[in-house]
C-alpha cells in the first residue's frame, strides 16, 4: 500500500501459524526496561520494535503492554487473516489494549473516486465500510481511517465536498448502529500530492455537512505541520469534530524530539483538554535496530512528562 512507505524498515507483517505462538519460546524480551506510565493514550503499530520483541505479532502486542503503551494501531488490520485479528484481540482484552484505527478501505492515489459521483466508486467504498463493521467488531475498533482520495480535476471545489459529503452520509448510517466512527484523514500535498482532503478546516466543513457522530477527523500531527502549521490554533478550532489523532515529527517522519514540532506542548494540550481516546504513532524509527526502538520508547516517555 503506498500510503506508508515510511514505515517500510519498520512494520514486518506476521501471518499463518505465527498467531498461534505464545512468545515464551520464540523470544526473551530485554530486562532493563521497566513499564512506564503514561498520561495518554499513545499507541504503537506492528514492526516498531520488533528489534526488542521479535517478529511475532503477538509477541509484540505484548512488549507494548509491558512498556506501559495501553493502545494499538494497525492500518493493515482488514487485510489480517480472520485467525490471527481473532489471536490479536483476544491479548489486547488480555493485555488492555485499546484498538485504535485501520484503513477501512481501498484508498485511490490516481483516480478520483469518492469525489467523482460515480456510482460504481461508491458502491465499492460501501461495500468496503460493511466489510469494515465485521473487522471492528472482530478486534473491538472504534475508529476507522477514511481517505476521500484523488481531486477530480474536471470538477469545481464545491461538486466534489457535495459528492464526498453524500458518500459519507451512506457510510456514517452504515456504521452509526455500530457505534464505529470514521476518522478523515487530510494529508499533505508533499507526500501524498493531488489528495482531495489536506487541511483541517476543510475536514471540520465535511463533518459538519455529513453531521453524524460516525463521520469525525483524524488530526495527524504531521501532515498538518506541513500543510498549514498553526497546530495548536488548528486542534482547538477543529475540536468539537476530532476523534483520533496521529503523530510524527517533521522532517522525516520519526519519532518525537527528531524534528521541529513542539510536542510536549502539543501533548500537554490535548491532555489539557481532556482527550482519552487514542494518539497513534504512525511514523518509523529515527534509528535502527534495537537503538532506535529504545529511542521511541524513550522520546514518548520525554514528552508525556508535562
Amino acid at each position: 500500500m503506498h500510503r506508508r512507505k515510511f514505515l517500510h524498515n519498520t512494520i514486518a507483517t506476521s501471518v499463518g501459524a505465527s498467531v498461534f505462538t505464545t512468545g515464551a519460546f520464540a523470544f526473551s524480551k530485554p530486562t532493563n526496561l521497566q513499564k512506564h506510565q503514561f498520561q495518554l493514550k499513545y499507541a504503537p503499530h506492528i514492526g516498531m520494535f520488533e528489534n526488542l520483541a521479535g517478529t511475532d505479532v503477538i509477541d509484540q502486542l505484548n512488549f507494548m503492554a509491558d512498556q506501559g503503551f495501553t493502545a494499538f494501531e494497525d492500518n493493515e488490520m482488514r487485510n489480517r487473516p480472520v485467525s490471527e485479528q481473532n489471536a490479536m484481540a483476544k491479548t489486547m482484552e488480555k493485555r488492555g489494549l485499546t484498538m485504535g484505527v485501520f484503513v477501512a478501505h481501498k484508498i485511490y492515489w490516481q483516480d478520483p473516486n469518492l469525489t467523482s459521483g460515480d456510482a460504481a466508486y461508491r458502491t465499492e467504498f460501501l461495500t468496503d465500510i460493511k466489510n469494515a463493521v465485521e473487522v471492528a467488531k472482530r478486534v473491538n475498533a472504534k475508529w476507522v481511517t477514511v481517505v476521500p482520495g484523488y481531486v477530480d480535476l474536471r470538477l469545481e471545489e464545491g461538486y466534489q465536498t457535495a459528492n464526498v459529503v453524500e458518500s459519507l452520509k451512506q457510510a456514517a448510517a452504515i456504521l452509526e448502529p455500530h457505534g464505529i466512527v470514521m476518522v478523515l484523514e487530510p494529508l499533505n500535498f508533499r507526500n501524498h500530492p493531488g489528495m482531495f482532503l489536506q487541511k483541517s478546516a476543510h475536514a471540520y466543513e465535511i463533518c459538519k455537512a455529513v453531521n453524524s457522530p460516525s463521520c469525525k477527523i483524524l488530526f495527524d500531527v504531521y501532515h498538518q505541520q506541513i500543510t498549514e502549521g498553526n497546530l495548536i490554533p488548528n486542534i482547538e478550532a477543529s475540536w468539537d469534530e476530532i476523534a483520533y489523532f496521529q503523530m510524527g515529527d517533521n522532517p522525516g517522519r520519526n519519532e518525537p524530539t527528531t524534528g521541529e514540532i513542539n510536542y510536549k506542548n502539543i501533548f500537554k494540550y490535548i491532555h489539557e483538554k481532556g482527550f482519552t481516546g487514542v494518539l497513534g504513532m504512525e511514523h518509523g524509527n529515527s534509528k535502527t535496530g534495537k537503538e532506535g526502538e529504545l529511542a521511541v520508547i524513550e522520546a514518548y516517555k520525554q514528552m508525556d512528562d508535562f
